[in-house]
């Protein structure tokens, strides 16, 4: 990946903030009864509300704004007509594009915004990551952020599922696991974007493809958590450019 110009930046940091807009508004509709369609209607109407395109579309064979997953689902969960209950883990996955720009954010919540320490562990291990996110560090060093504050705690990363470069695509290079070891792997340079993600279980790391051939989930049926934002690796400090 080529870092960013001045221009592209501006471009992405305005489809940063229409993702962020749009998960947020999405977090606040998380209640009792909602339904995941519902709040897939929400998200694709606030992305066009504020001028930017529904960057999900752009991956083959998916036609939703969003990746909405509940408990034991992990990731690409398509929005359908289930309804929200008490105590469900929801995780919703949108992004954005703004003149060609994408940006991709993540984010989990327990019903009622109770506090859960798992998904604590899980946004505390996001900003390790993101704080890795620096002029000279490599890939291995945000890996092995997020790796030692899940393992820490007694969960497991998600081998087979990873973050990844983003800009004109939604998916590009480089691939960002969420376990290595600090010091290997590409060199960071000022102004790459990246799209850094945790994603990690209270079971077993293992997951599977459901019928649908869409949504992931554990295969022991623990509950999962996602944590996803899009930065820009800085000189002495990432720029977060989906931040709620």
């Amino acid at each position: 990946m080529k870092p960013r110009n001045k221009h592209e930046l501006s471009l992405m940091r305005q489809s940063g903030k229409i993702t962020a807009a749009a998960l947020k508004k999405a977090i606040e509709k998380i209640k009792i009864d909602v339904t995941a369609i519902d709040i897939e209607k929400e998200i694709a109407a606030e992305i066009k509300r504020l001028g930017g395109e529904l960057s999900f579309p752009t991956v083959q064979g998916y036609k939703w704004a969003s990746c909405i997953t509940f408990n034991e689902q992990v990731v690409h969960g398509i929005p359908i007509e289930r309804k929200i209950k008490e105590g469900d883990v929801v995780s919703i996955d949108l992004g954005a594009i703004f003149k060609g720009w994408h940006t991709d954010a993540a984010w989990t919540v327990e019903v009622n915004n109770k506090k859960n320490n798992f998904l604590e562990i899980g946004k505390k291990a996001l900003w390790d990551g993101i704080s890795q996110a620096i002029e000279g560090n490599r890939i291995g060093d945000i890996s092995s952020a997020i790796q030692q504050k899940v393992e820490g705690a007694g969960y497991s990363v998600v081998r087979s599922l990873v973050g990844h470069g983003v800009g004109k695509a939604l998916h590009e290079n480089p691939e960002i696991p969420g376990v290595g070891k600090a010091g290997k792997g590409m060199e960071l340079k000022k102004g790459m974007t990246l799209a850094i993600e945790v994603i990690y279980t209270k079971g077993r790391p293992d997951v599977a493809l459901e019928a649908d051939n869409w949504t992931i989930s554990t295969v022991d049926g623990s509950v999962s958590g996602l944590f996803e934002m899009t930065v820009v690796v800085g000189k002495q400090k990432a720029e977060v450019l989906t931040m709620l």
